[in-house]
């Protein structure tokens, strides 16, 4: 019972889904329009209009903007480029693989852009179903990666190849991959990178029944994200992890993870992660002979997967329901039936036929096997591992993901406590030893640098800056004499954050103070770095939940 055994299940349930959920519906308009206006007149002009409009959905992660010198070819290269992600990003494959061909050639040299936009074909190839095609282009991906010597690149390369031929059937292939990729997060000192790839280790021994290996692999991951102090992401290991107790049969150990799991995940919003674990907890209550506990499980998920738009474990949550209705509420248990009958013929392959099998066999009802059609029915079992696989893949792609407001103010009012013992740190020890670190290269300074030190310089960086309005990631990076990649990969190390978001929260710090100082609104939007006082108003509440004027107003 491993992802193998659901050729067409693949994926399926990755970033885009959990997106789809999240992006506003207006902006898809928006956005195909200014593409359509670039296509027409390719200039500087429609170019940046579109990146603006990416830049309000905070898609990207910094502002992207074109000079009209810069050559058209360039600026198609880019907006391409972007497009495949933005349509990757809404679940619209066929868009995304056309943009990604175009933008493709455009690229003259082996360059990390080149990477990104190969690596973003093998993504989509594996959406269409071509693994042959997906790994011909993570492949290509891999190389480059491994010639600029980044093992942080090199480990995500290796990632997105072990779950391609995960997917593929090919688990010693998967293997192979991951524990390569684990080496070289290892190698590059990025603790949130190495708990990814720890769970998509037991995500292929999980799908090799190596049951023992799979529960090590996602308890080494558990650990290192509470270690790591990041709640959401651990309460998705320990997802991972009751997949691998309920392979070794270990059910109520599997529903105490489970009951742990869930609250986290309802409090920070993750509600794709949310439905899935509540389909897992179901199946452990089935197991355990537990139908009426399992029902309301199963009928939340089928609510959520069918908002979300997610068919492949919304025909799982039904089948449940069906299951655990059967005894005591049979009309109910018809209708789910109906409904799982309606929705699995567009899902209905050879293997998955095989897949359905198996499921009867294992629960054994004689009864339901006469009135439900048993040979076409999903296996239970088989699609909590092809979801486990896909939670994993979606972990990785969380650069992409816009949190809930909540989640984000919950996490901004974090870094500005962090933030404010850092200054108050700061002005009790003057850093003496600052002027005796060796500055002759960029691996001496990030070596030898303390981390409470490194936060200390980007926080006065940015404060410096802020009035100028210049707080990109570039110029941050460059103030602070080292590269943009390793900026980001020491900040995600010490915070957990990127650095955008950590500039915002210095500009929010600053902007909260200045208003209980009483500045005027459009004082303090300019002495935060921002250009226009509604931006500065938008931003302002939703990281507070008020307006800068409401805040003012109530302190």
């Amino acid at each position: 019972m491993t992802m193998s055994n659901l050729p067409r299940i693949r994926y399926i349930l990755l970033l885009g889904l959990t997106l789809v959920s999240m992006v506003a519906r207006g902006d898809a308009g928006t956005v195909e329009q200014l593409l359509a206006a670039f296509d027409r007149s390719p200039q500087a002009a429609t170019a940046n209009a579109f990146f603006q409009q990416l830049d309000r959905e905070e898609f990207t992660e910094s502002p992207i903007r074109f000079a009209a010198t810069v050559p058209v070819d360039s600026m198609r290269q880019q907006v391409w480029y972007w497009a495949a992600e933005w349509h990757y990003g809404h679940s619209a494959y066929e868009k995304a693989r056309q943009y990604a061909m175009k933008a493709l050639p455009l690229y003259h040299s082996d360059s990390e852009g080149k990477a990104d936009c190969l690596n973003l074909l093998g993504c989509i190839f594996v959406r269409q179903g071509d693994f042959n095609r997906a790994a011909t282009y993570a492949k290509q991906c891999l190389n480059i990666d491994l010639a600029s010597g980044d093992h942080d690149r090199i480990s995500s390369s290796m990632n997105t190849l072990a779950g391609i031929y995960m997917s593929a059937k090919q688990n010693s292939e998967a293997e192979h991959w991951i524990l390569q990729a684990i080496g070289h997060a290892e190698k590059a000192n990025n603790p949130a990178r190495k708990a990814v790839l720890l769970g998509m280790a037991s995500e292929v021994y999980h799908a090799m029944t190596h049951e023992e290996q799979a529960l090590d692999y996602a308890e080494q991951a558990l650990a290192l994200e509470k270690q790591l102090g990041r709640p959401l992401h651990a309460a998705i290991r320990m997802d991972q992890k009751a997949s691998a107790l309920m392979g070794l049969k270990r059910y109520e150990e599997a529903e105490q993870t489970l009951r742990e799991a869930i609250p986290v995940l309802r409090e920070q919003g993750e509600l794709h992660s949310l439905a899935i674990a509540s389909n897992h907890l179901g199946t452990c209550l089935i197991w355990q002979k537990r139908e009426a506990e399992a029902a309301p499980y199963y009928r939340e998920a089928a609510q959520l997967l069918s908002r979300m738009g997610d068919p492949v474990n919304e025909l799982y949550a039904h089948r449940g329901l069906c299951l655990s209705l059967w005894e005591t509420n049979p009309d109910s248990a018809r209708a789910e039936l109906n409904r799982f009958n309606e929705m699995k013929d567009s899902l209905y392959t050879h293997d998955a036929a095989e897949a359905l099998a198996r499921m009867n066999a294992e629960f054994g009802n004689d009864q339901l096997q006469q009135q439900m059609d048993r040979e076409r029915m999903a296996h239970l079992r088989d699609i909590i591992i092809a979801v486990v696989a896909l939670l994993a893949l979606m972990v990785s792609g969380l650069w992409l993901m816009r949190r809930r407001q909540r989640a984000h103010q919950r996490r901004t009012a974090e870094l500005l406590r962090e933030i404010e013992r850092l200054r108050l740190a700061h002005e009790e020890v003057k850093l003496s030893e600052h002027s005796e670190i060796d500055e002759s290269s960029e691996v001496s300074k990030e070596s030898e640098e303390s981390d409470t030190a490194l936060l200390q310089r980007i926080i006065a960086c940015v404060n410096d800056h802020l009035a100028g309005g210049d707080m990109s990631v570039e110029t941050i990076a460059a103030h602070l004499g080292m590269s943009v990649s390793t900026l980001r990969r020491r900040m995600q190390a010490v915070t957990g954050e990127t650095p955008k978001a950590y500039i915002q929260a210095i500009q929010m710090d600053k902007a909260r103070k200045m208003l209980d100082e009483g500045g005027a609104v459009a004082d303090v939007a300019y002495a935060c770095g921002f250009g226009e006082t509604s931006s500065f108003t938008r931003t302002f509440k939703r990281v507070f939940g008020e307006t800068p004027t409401q805040y003012r107003t109530r302190h």
